[in-house]
């Protein structure tokens, strides 16, 4: 996946200004952004305040790991089943 150009602070300040009353279509000129980008922000770090994004973070990288290990506890089980199933 792509780097953004901007960091999650910028991102957050971007969000704010918005939520402070500036015209969105502005803020989108301004930062060179475009719509979709703007509005996938606000429904991930909507709300988020930059004392909270290393929690954020955080908590992505434990989502990712816990995944990955349900994905290795399915793959382990499915193939235990297999065997067992050719067994009988």
């Amino acid at each position: 996946m792509r780097k953004s150009k901007f960091t999650e602070t910028q991102i957050v300040g971007i969000l704010r200004e918005a939520e402070a009353g500036a015209a969105v279509a502005d803020l989108l000129r301004k930062h060179k952004i475009s719509r979709p980008t703007f509005y996938l922000w606000k429904k991930k770090y909507g709300g988020v305040g930059v004392a909270e994004l290393p929690r954020l973070k955080e908590l992505e990288r434990e989502n990712a790991r816990l995944k990955r290990m349900y994905a290795d506890q399915a793959l382990e089980l499915t193939a235990i089943k297999d065997v067992l199933t050719r067994k009988l």
